[in-house]
């Protein structure tokens, strides 16, 4: 009795217990502090969010939208991570200056490079607005009529919120849509790129090492911020001056050691830990694998043209990263959730919320049927949501869809609105397709073409297949390369110069134009197919499952009261903590917190792709020429701990228990990337890159001692002593 009470209290209360969650830093105080101190943590609550005096979310920053980063120095220097500054970085390369291959390093502020369309945001204060955002709410209003009141109340909220003229606001539903906060942000646009290193150290390991441990990857990049003579946000200007930050995060030489308190704040973006376990099986048995296949075949494409063409790995370096990071991350979910039995571990919490619901005729008639509705909405959106799968992962990696997708925004425009609204969209499409054929191969996208359209042709049911591309294939007797070659040969969608050179002449002959090309009908007769077949229909199963799925949140949280539950991730400022821990991999596998130099020169493998190393750092590594962040005559490189991460955590300052940087985060292990949907405490663990190795890198690699110089280094735990 006593083993059967310990599991059901584990099952339900297990969130505190685990370190589970992604927690708002508003409500930390209330409710996180205590469990927090217990774990190691010195300072408060207070000294991690605070309105009215500078805290540590005053040195976070959302990078780009999709990633996170931290201020290090009272003159707005900026860590991320390498993959967040790809990008960027690869935008300033050339094959005469390859900062991919070769890394970057600005001698001053005057070398530091802008970067046009990289914005950061730091979060100024944070508002629970869940009554006003709710008002006049009833249970019988439809998915599309709740929206519209919320949507009209949220325009109020913003309408009534004090803010400066610089900020913004920002609302966010929570719990599902059960409860909102509002975020005052403020938005900086001059960010310039300040240093990075070379890809055989900011992507050491490249695919072969994505999502494994051990982890020996440098993954960091630096930008700066400027702001005008004011310190507030302003467009890029040669007169702009390095912001001034409320706060820059102080730096530990001291590293972290086993079960350390650890600290992860930054801005996570999508995780759907309270799913229903059917939800949850069609994920690890239908979704997954499926987009699994589809970016299998795409990377063996791409990667046969990376490996024989330097030019072509410049231009796709990006595209395949970008690929193969979900690629993997889902063989890893698929593995995580199986080995933890997450299906069976949701259908045992069901049962019990069921029992609860049974015994209590409240919960008996609002959620008697709850459970039951739920598994006959997520039975009808099985087949079309693996549909949706088939067609937008196979559409995204054609190019030439692409293309044809934006050149449809401007078709519609010119239909809708004539030669005016032609001409008011023309900037943006151009801009778009600009950035898209400068890192075109159509070489590469016929290929990709060749073998993603016989998945969408053979692998899915012929009532979601487009009837213009089965024709098209049986006009070349069943031949994919005869069919990729004649499209790509008679459609000018492909051919950068030419099209561009089209939108410059008059909107009827252009529209005309592409309404006739080859490539432009076929993009737009499978999206017609998709819209019919799949998605009305799609969109009417998801807004009742959603309407389900918040139902169900409020009943969790209403049934098991004795369970402190997080929101989901949504791109928003979050904490997530725990300890420094190493973990259990599989049979005879476990696996140690801290990697090593060591390790690198292990891996090295010279003239490869993703092991080589630049001749500097062997000789550093031989000569133990570590300077003061090498330990003992070895230089600590990466570490793992219990945070509970997801992406767009990637750069988020790792903090040691008096809040001082320690490393970037920018991973997680392969066997616990299941954590987005059931994170188990035994195997989830987060990577950082040690702080020192980044300094290491930036002083006694880079030789850039001056970027060092700028941050405050400090020693926390000799302090204690």
């Amino acid at each position: 009795m006593k083993k059967i009470f310990l599991g059901l209290f584990l099952l339900i209360s297990g969130v505190s217990l685990a370190n589970e969650g992604m927690w708002l830093p508003l409500l930390l105080e209330k409710l996180n502090e205590k469990e927090m101190r217990s774990l190691g943590m010195k300072i408060s609550a207070k000294d991690i969010y605070s309105v009215n005096n500078g805290s540590l979310k005053d040195a976070i920053l959302s990078f780009g939208g999709f990633c996170t980063g931290e201020v290090v120095s009272s003159q707005g220097l900026v860590l991320t991570n390498h993959h967040c500054g790809f990008d960027a970085i690869q935008n300033h390369s050339t094959l005469d200056h390859n900062y991919i291959k070769d890394g970057f390093w600005s001698r001053g502020t005057g070398e530091e490079l802008p970067n046009p369309g990289l914005f950061v945001t730091f979060i100024v204060r944070i508002e629970d607005v869940t009554g006003p955002a709710l008002k006049g709410m009833t249970a019988k209003m439809s998915e599309s009529e709740r929206q519209s009141l919320v949507d009209r109340n949220l325009a109020l909220i913003r309408k009534n919120t004090k803010k400066e003229d610089y900020q913004d606001i920002l609302v966010r539903p929570f719990f599902e849509g059960n409860q909102y906060y509002l975020f005052v942000t403020e938005t900086y646009r001059d960010i310039r790129l300040v240093g990075a290193p070379p890809s055989s150290i900011g992507n050491f390991g490249k695919d072969t090492d994505n999502w494994m441990w051990p982890r020996h990857t440098g993954d960091f990049s630096m930008f700066r911020i400027y702001a005008g003579k004011d310190n507030r946000p302003a467009d890029y200007s040669t007169e702009n001056v390095p912001y001034k930050p409320k706060k820059s995060l102080s730096i530990s030489l001291d590293g972290v050691a086993k079960n350390d308190f650890t600290m992860v704040f930054g801005f996570p973006g999508r995780t759907n830990e309270y799913l229903y376990s059917s939800a949850v099986k069609q994920v690890m048995e239908v979704n997954d694998p499926a987009k699994i296949a589809i970016r299998s075949k795409a990377l063996n494409v791409i990667d046969g043209f990376m490996r024989k063409d330097e030019q072509l790995k410049i231009q796709y370096a990006a595209k395949w990263a970008g690929i193969s990071n979900a690629w993997k991350k889902w063989q890893g979910e698929v593995m995580g959730l199986t080995r933890t039995r997450a299906v069976e571990k949701k259908i045992e919490y069901e049962k019990e919320f069921q029992k609860r619901v049974d015994a209590n005729p409240v919960f008996r008639t609002k959620y008697g049927g709850l459970l039951g509705d739920m598994n006959t909405a997520y039975d009808e959106l099985k087949p079309l949501g693996l549909a949706r799968d088939y067609f937008t992962e196979i559409v995204s990696k054609i190019e030439l869809f692409t293309l044809a997708g934006q050149l449809s925004s401007l078709v519609n425009a010119y239909e809708k609105e004539g030669e005016a609204g032609y001409t008011s969209r023309l900037p943006r499409v151009k801009e778009r397709l600009e950035g898209l054929y400068g890192e075109y191969s159509a070489l590469v996208d016929q290929k990709l073409f060749e073998a993603l359209m016989e998945m969408y042709i053979n692998d899915q049911a012929e009532a979601f297949r487009s009837t213009t591309a089965t024709e098209q294939l049986y006009n070349y007797r069943g031949s994919f390369s005869k069919w990729a070659e004649a499209v790509y040969n008679e459609s000018r969608l492909d051919d950068g110069v030419s099209m561009l050179d089209l939108l410059g002449k008059n909107p009827e002959e252009a529209v005309s134009n592409i309404k006739n090309d080859p490539g432009f009908i076929l993009f737009n007769e499978m999206l017609h197919t998709y819209q019919v077949a799949v998605q009305g229909k799609l969109n009417e199963i998801q807004d009742r499952v959603n309407s389900l799925q918040r139902d169900y949140m409020a009943a969790q949280m209403e049934v098991f009261k004795e369970k402190k539950f997080y929101p989901d991730a949504n791109s928003t400022l979050r904490v997530a903590y725990g300890n420094v821990k190493g973990y259990h991999a599989k049979d005879a596998v476990d696996y140690d917190i801290y990697t090593y130099l060591d390790g690198v020169i292990e891996k090295y493998i010279p003239g490869d792709y993703e092991f080589d190393l630049p001749p500097k750092m062997i000789e550093l590594y031989k000569k133990k020429d570590f300077g003061p962040y090498g330990v003992k005559g070895r230089q600590p490189v990466c570490f793992i701990a219990t945070n509970h991460t997801t992406g767009g955590n990637s750069g988020s300052p790792a903090l040691d228990a008096w809040g001082n940087l320690v490393g970037l985060n920018f991973d997680r292990v392969w066997e616990g990337t299941m954590s987005d949907i059931n994170y188990d405490p035994s195997i989830c663990r987060n990577i950082m890159v040690d702080i020192r190795y980044v300094l290491f890198i930036i002083d006694k690699y880079a030789g850039a001692g001056h970027l060092v110089k700028e941050m405050k280094l400090v020693h926390p735990k000799k302090a204690v002593k």
